[in-house]
């Protein structure tokens, strides 16, 4: 069940140092020693706030209640420079977008690019992805009584998103029943510079990043990713941080929907010092993808108890889990996943409801292990929690054996294509692929460079291990 949990609404997930440092600074001055991150990157509180420690947070926007109709807008602002990316997608475009939205949405608003997997594209009610096109988004519907997300029948202009968006919000009280019907009463609302949909999304894919410690970008700087696997994040920990952020000129902290945080742009005569804060603090940066890889509900011990016995198995038994992402979820719930794999916990009859009985759970898992596709498929239904560590090793072989053989759907028949073998490196510390098809545009190693090539003192784009921490490993593809 969703907890009511009072929270504070970060517009796109981006804040200044400076705002995190008075939300920090508030916190204590209500008696917090954490502050914990939700899925739809804000900041949430324990219940137990009253109204006098929330009047503490003076000129923040607070969510009090689950009844007050105002949802958080998600962006992938925290993706652009450090992960793939459209190449038109700026962070300022985000910053100006954003900024466009002077209303309290009571929908979710995701704005997102398809090339990246760190934020999810379809599980807002108005989901702008990015086009090909310069400054134009498609938008994908999926109304709260809606089923299925449609097609908005026209690509949007970067700069008619906020009022799209309110054009909308405003049309519910029609209750519209499918997408031609908002695109018809918003072209009466509102002047926009749609621009014709000429060809469907793709969305490409990619496998889920490594999101945490210190990491080089291309520029010169770095990135650091942080995540503590209980989501309470120490307050005396932030306030100390935000200071070297202004110490370092760094404007910008970004929050994760994976309960975590990035700060990008470090200086390179920065980085020491941000080692020494981490190292001051007892901070860990270097979690497995097993622990970093999990969307779990806010604020549930039990969801996170579960997380941990099934990671402790696949740590037992050296299972990789590359690129899968993995969610628990309560089957008596309306959910829309966003992972690659999903642990669903059955209800207990109502019937059996006085007797101590134990769980059951259903595995689900997306098409082709691909969260954007929006299809699952169902593994198993109604198994005990013992099961769970054999089925999901299943799973991930399974993920692992169909890698590279998805067949593109460009037309209506399939090409054929030749299944062939690829010699890859893989980093032991972050699980990071060195594929000479690919080369590493993070240290100017173009396509075409083999891994015996490179020099000794090559390190990992990720996180700086060893070249001799990389071991080979081989994939099947197909190509052309």
């Amino acid at each position: 069940m969703r907890k009511n949990l009072p929270r504070i609404l970060i517009k796109g997930g981006v804040l200044s140092p400076a705002e995190l440092k008075q939300i920090a600074d508030a916190a204590e001055k209500a008696g917090l020693k954490t502050i914990s991150f939700g899925s739809r990157q804000d900041i949430l509180f324990p219940e137990h706030l009253n109204e006098e420690e929330l009047s503490r947070f003076e000129n923040l926007r607070i969510v009090k209640s689950l009844a007050e109709p105002i949802e958080n807008i998600v962006s992938s602002y925290v993706s652009t420079d450090i992960f793939p990316t459209t190449s038109w997608i700026t962070g300022d475009r985000y910053l100006y977008i954003l900024e466009q939205i002077r209303y309290e949405p009571s929908l979710k608003i995701n704005i997102t690019e398809p090339k990246q997997r760190l934020v999810p594209l379809f599980t807002g009610h108005l989901n702008f992805i990015a086009s090909e096109h310069e400054d134009y988004w498609y938008l994908y519907v999926r109304l709260p009584n809606w089923d299925k997300a449609e097609m908005y029948p026209a690509l949007i202009y970067s700069w008619d998103i906020g009022k799209t968006g309110q054009a909308i919000e405003n049309i519910l009280q029609e209750e519209p029943q499918d997408v031609e019907m908002i695109f018809d009463l918003v072209s009466d609302a509102v002047e926009t510079e749609n621009r014709t949909v000429d060809k469907p999304l793709q969305v490409p894919f990619y496998p889920f990043p490594y999101y945490e410690g210190m990491n080089r970008t291309i520029t010169g700087k770095y990135w650091l990713g942080l995540y503590w696997r209980n989501n309470k994040y120490d307050l005396e920990f932030l306030k100390a941080m935000c200071d070297l952020c202004a110490e370092s000129k760094i404007g910008r902290i970004c929050i994760t929907p994976w309960k975590s945080f990035i700060v990008k742009g470090i200086p390179a005569e920065s980085k020491l010092q941000w080692e020494k804060l981490l190292g001051k603090f007892g901070i860990n940066v270097r979690h497995s993808m097993l622990e970093l890889n999990w969307h779990l509900p806010v604020d549930n011990e039990e969801a996170l108890k579960l997380k941990k016995y099934l990671v402790a198995n696949f740590d037992q038994n050296d299972i990789s889990t590359y690129g899968l992402t993995f969610g628990i979820a309560n089957y008596t719930r309306r959910v829309y996943y966003f992972t690659s794999v999903v642990i669903e916990k059955n209800a207990t009859p109502g019937h059996l409801s006085k007797f101590e009985i134990r769980d059951t759970y259903n595995l689900l898992y997306a098409k082709n292990f691909d969260p954007n596709t929006r299809e699952y498929i169902t593994h198993v239904q109604d198994v005990d929690q013992v099961e769970l560590p054999r089925l999901l090793m299943e799973l991930s072989q399974m993920y692992f054996e169909q890698l590279g053989n998805k067949k593109e759907e460009e037309t209506t028949e399939n090409r054929r294509k030749e299944i062939v073998e690829t010699q890859v490196y893989q980093c032991r510390e972050c699980f990071t692929v060195y594929d000479e098809t690919y080369g590493d545009e993070t240290q100017e190693i173009p396509p075409g460079v083999a891994f015996k090539d490179l020099a000794e003192e090559y390190t990992c784009a990720v996180c700086d291990a060893p070249k001799s921490h990389f071991i080979s490993k081989t994939f099947t593809r197909q190509v052309d």
